[in-house]
């Protein structure tokens, strides 16, 4: 006997302009399980879900629940059908209380606030959800921050849960306890759409998975049919072959590039920011700093390139102290940076390819004579990195808005290698990138470092820092809890220290 399903796509297509993000795509959802839905960036998964949510109006297509047709228009449609979404970017007030949060919008008249709290802590301690919901969100760690996205979802009896990369800023320990909360999820016949890059936390829950790229499904399979390896030559058509780490310390003999001492930060309420933060890289070495987002990570990336100054200590970039050198400065001397939010920090959307690879390079003469672009020089240049890093684009003219969040990246990729002559910083240069993006940035670090380059690698990606570190140090609220050699530290004791617990005999 044929189950039913749940919620059924029935051939969606969805257009922006001339760009196909989704066409002819079907695809359904069984009560109690739960739906792995994969693809490179820009494949069209988070499309077709913002659809199924109400965010996007699909062109052409239709969307069944239980068997009926659906008009979907807004959020509020979706959840009066019971799906909820918890996107990547939390969308939390940070000033309200976690249970405000959750009745924000879905009650009316007198609130009686502390029966609220107990009604919503009930049903966190159902799910094992170790949050305050009294406790204002911009005093909660991101882990339970989720967990307040997710009880917003539950708060509503929805029984669709849509999961748009959920552990992308979570540790080991908290990236389990939303194992074991999917699993108990769907054990009560509700249903789960998870979107990942993550292929073991596949492996782990999903009871199907269904694979896209560019804009259509290409295959789908049930999870017991497939190998990890198998995921990834579907998701990307070929397959991964990771970098292999230079395991041999040489980097040990090789001069300091980078000489950080005693850098202190406070913001403006005299609250300290960073604390006594002191490391150094050498020359051909991967420096790695683990931990989760928000504890610290971006205010010193924003110190060592010059947007923030240390209310204390040094900065030293080859011999030279660089504390208090302005932001130009810092480009020119050989400081390459990718930032956390490209979107924000890198590129501007409006601009095309060839425009975005002149920014911060128009103060070095390398592009300019006498006040004028040279042109020709300048598209050359971008042709020649469009394919040297595989960018998907038609050309140099082409506007860097309308490239996907993972070629996005690699074009500032391509720009801040070349700047960085003698120094690259990345800021979780691989969050929410597809497996063929990350490969290509791995392959690259690799290059650099055996070019002589020293790295600094920020990640809350512990793979990602056991497979390209030498060195691994923890940030926690602003200080450096320990400094390990790659192979000191395992997964458990790593994910701790960035919960900042420290384990016994470290």
């Amino acid at each position: 006997m044929e189950r039913t399903p749940i919620v059924e796509l029935r051939h969606i297509s969805k257009y922006f302009a001339k760009v196909v993000a989704n066409k002819d795509v079907s695809l359904k959802v069984f009560p109690g399980e739960v739906l792995a839905l994969l693809g490179e960036n820009g494949a069209g998964k988070s499309t077709i879900m913002k659809i199924l949510y109400g965010l996007y109006k699909h062109d052409d297509g239709e969307i069944l629940i239980h068997s009926k047709k659906a008009d979907i228009r807004s959020p509020m449609d979706a959840k009066k059908s019971g799906i909820a979404m918890v996107q990547q970017h939390f969308s939390l007030v940070s000033t309200h209380t976690g249970t405000e949060n959750i009745i924000l919008g879905n009650t009316k008249g007198y609130i009686p606030i502390s029966a609220y709290n107990s009604k919503i802590q009930k049903l966190a301690n159902e799910y094992g959800f170790d949050v305050p919901v009294d406790v204002k969100i911009e005093k909660l760690a991101v882990g339970q921050q989720q967990k307040i996205e997710i009880l917003k979802a539950l708060y509503l009896n929805v029984n669709i849960l849509i999961l748009d990369e959920p552990t992308a800023v979570l540790t080991p320990q908290e990236s389990e306890t939303l194992m074991a909360f999917i699993k108990s999820y769907v054990k009560k016949g509700n249903s789960v759409i998870f979107i990942t890059h993550k292929l073991k936390e596949v492996m782990e829950v999903a009871s199907r998975v269904v694979v896209m790229r560019n804009g259509i499904v290409v295959g789908e399979r049930q999870r017991e049919e497939l190998e990890e390896h198998d995921l990834a030559k579907l998701m990307i058509g070929e397959e991964i072959v990771a970098p292999v780490r230079d395991s041999s310390n040489r980097w040990e003999k090789l001069p300091t590039i980078l000489e950080v001492d005693n850098i202190s930060l406070h913001d403006s309420k005299n609250t300290p920011i960073l604390t006594d933060i002191s490391f150094n890289i050498h020359a051909s070495e991967i420096y790695g700093i683990a931990g989760v987002s928000g504890n610290g990570q971006d205010e010193l990336c924003d110190v060592l390139c010059g947007l923030k100054k240390p209310d204390r200590g040094k900065i030293y970039f080859k011999d030279k102290d660089i504390t208090d050198s302005s932001i130009l400065e810092h480009n020119l001397s050989g400081l390459g940076y990718v930032p956390l939010d490209r979107l924000r920090d890198a590129i501007i959307p409006g601009m095309t390819l060839s425009e975005n690879m002149l920014l911060k390079n128009s103060f070095s003469g390398k592009w300019s004579n006498k006040g004028f672009i040279k042109k020709i020089e300048l598209n050359n240049y971008t042709s020649d990195m469009i394919e040297k890093h595989r960018i998907k684009a038609t050309g140099p003219a082409d506007l860097s808005g309308g490239l996907s969040g993972g070629n996005q990246q690699k074009l500032v990729l391509g720009r801040e290698v070349d700047i960085g002559t003698s120094l690259l910083i990345f800021n979780q240069p691989t969050r929410g990138l597809d497996m063929g993006a990350v490969d290509r940035i791995h392959h690259v670090m690799m290059e650099e470092k055996e070019r002589g380059k020293a790295i600094l690698l920020i990640s809350t990606e512990i793979t990602e820092l056991f497979e390209m570190c030498d060195v691994i140090s923890v940030m926690y609220r602003g200080k450096i809890l320990g400094e390990y050699r790659n192979g000191e530290l395992n997964t458990d004791n790593l994910g701790l220290l960035m919960a900042g617990i420290r384990p016994e005999g470290l």
